[in-house]
Order: structure tokens, then sequence, then C-alpha cells
């Protein structure tokens, strides 16, 4: 484990006592699986996310006078909802910065909670995430990628191990990065053997691409209905981890992730999003391998409509 998050650890799980949840990890039963899947449900999450642990690290970690000037953050959905959701639970200022593309369901989540919602085209939205934040304003930034942020995750990675220490794999979701490396630093460690599998969608594919190259390189992006993952390029400040921790990457179809929200419904009667069933997807196709493993469903926000569609047969837009 590298040792600088190492020494966050401790510090994130004490703040985020009281604020996520131990969320179980329960069986998908499904006849015709290549393996012993197991979903660790984060999308039960109190912000129907994983990103209440990143967001929360941060968030409880600052001054006093940091919270009087507020916090804003960057996000492609949960990151900005759990922020939203924590400023609401301590009475703080909140502005959340999105992609032109954010489904309509999450920019709804955003304003009930009552944050300030400004909308960026993708290209200007994406700078804002690689250089964390923008110049000249007096908010605390809540990153995505940060050692607050991957502390966060880490403690993710406890859970799993608690629950299921004799993983063969885990396969997350692959955003920018904090949810896959944080976990992975914790897994890697106890088990040295389990794989570590980052997932992405057939409509950007930035660290495969990175992984096949030996460093990040940019790569084609297309918006879809599964926010809060894909973009142009992995993160430089999550690179050296990715290459570290990642044994190895799955590319899924949004068709596949369709089939694979649908299935988790039926089966666990749970509402996983995009991004949260981009893994089961990855494991009903067989590339997590054999033995047990562990999908991360990292979020539950999904719109009604879109919900409807897939229910439908169709994909969203």
């Amino acid at each position: 484990m590298p040792g600088g998050l190492k020494d966050e650890i401790p510090a994130a799980i004490e703040r985020l006592r009281g604020v996520a949840i131990a969320t179980p990890l329960v069986r998908l039963d499904v006849d015709d699986a290549p393996a012993e899947i197991y979903l660790k449900l984060e999308c039960l999450q109190p912000s129907g996310s994983f990103k209440i642990r990143t967001a929360g690290n941060q968030v409880l970690a600052l001054t006093g006078a940091q919270r009087a000037q507020g916090i804003y953050t960057a996000s492609g959905g949960n990151l900005g909802i759990a922020t939203a959701f924590l400023a609401r639970e301590h009475g703080l200022q909140a502005t959340v910065l999105v992609p032109d593309d954010l489904p309509a369901a999450k920019l709804a989540m955003l304003e009930a909670l009552g944050a300030e919602v400004l909308r960026l085209a993708f290209a200007d939205w994406w700078q804002v995430v690689l250089q964390r934040g923008l110049p000249g304003r007096a908010e605390t930034y809540i990153d995505a990628d940060g050692p607050g942020a991957l502390a966060g995750a880490a403690t993710l990675g406890l859970e799993i191990h608690e629950q299921l220490p004799d993983a063969d794999a885990v396969l997350a979701a692959w955003g920018g990065g904090a949810l896959a490396c944080g976990l992975a630093s914790v897994i890697k460690a106890a088990r040295p053997r389990a794989k570590m599998i980052a997932c992405e969608l057939e409509t950007a594919q930035p660290l495969t691409a990175a992984l096949a190259a030996g460093a990040p390189v940019e790569v084609p992006y297309s918006g879809s209905f599964v926010s809060g993952m894909g973009s142009t390029e992995v993160l430089p400040s999550v690179w050296p981890l990715a290459r570290e921790l990642i044994d190895t990457t799955a590319v899924v179809s949004l068709k596949a992730v369709c089939d694979a929200i649908r299935i988790v419904l039926d089966t666990n009667g749970v509402v996983a999003e995009g991004a949260g069933a981009v893994p089961v997807a990855a494991a009903l196709a067989g590339q997590g391998g054999k033995g047990k493993l562990v999908c991360v469903v990292s979020g539950g926000n999904l719109g009604d409509q879109a919900l409807a569609s897939i229910k439908a047969g169709t994909i969203p837009d």
C-alpha cells in the first residue's frame, strides 16, 4: 500500500463514522453466471453512492474558517450530490460545476439538495477536474482524486476484505480513478493474489489505452446515460497508482450495462445506475474470471425515465 495513503486511512475511518454506512455484500443469484458474483451495494449510501466516503472525508476535515467560506466541486453527478448532501447536513454553502451532458435526474437531485449548479461544456468542465478547481475562488474545492478522496475510497476496500476475505477479484467502474485505486490499495495489501479490475465503457476507454501505451494518452469520448465515468484521459494524479494497483481492465457496451441493470433489479430488487452496473456487466460477460468476484455497485442514482427505458429494452438517451 502506498505509504502516504496508508497514513490517511485511520483518520478517514474516524471521520466517516455516522456518515457513511457499512453497506451489505450480497450474492447475485444468476443460474448461468460464469463465476460466484457478489454485489457491494454502495448504492444504499445516504447520498446514493460511494462518493459519500470520498466527499465526506474531505468535508469533515475542514476547519471552521474553511466551512464559513463554503465548498465547491466539479462532478459528473455523484460527487456533486454527495457534496451537496453533506453541505446541507452541516449548514454549508455548496456549488457544483457539472458537464452539460449531465442527466436531468442528477441535475434535479443537486437542485433539490440546495446546491448552486453551474453547467459547463464538457471540455471546460474536464479542465476544472484536471486542475482541481478554479483560480480565485475562496471556497474549498472537494476533489475526486486527491489523498482525501483516495483514503475515503480505501474504507470501502476495508469493508470488502472484512466481508469476503477470500475474494479472487474486485471489479469497479473507472471514473476519476479514486474508487478503483483507493479500494485496491487495501485489497492488494491484504490479499495480493486478488485481482483488481477497472471497468470502462466502450464509449470512452482512457485507462485501457493508458495501460496499453504505458502512459496516459488522449482517447475519443462520447457521452451517454452512464454518467460519472468516461473521459478523454487518465488523471495524471492517479496514473502512478493505477499502474501499480490495477491488474487489468474490462470494457463493456451500453447494451450490456442495460442488461446488467435489469438483472440486478430482477434478482436482488436493487436499482443500480449505469456506472454501478458496469462491473456487473463485465463479470457476467466472463471478464472477471472464475471464483469469487466482488462487483462494486457504486451508485443507484438512476432517473425514472432512464429506468423505464431500460425496463422496456431500450438504451436511454
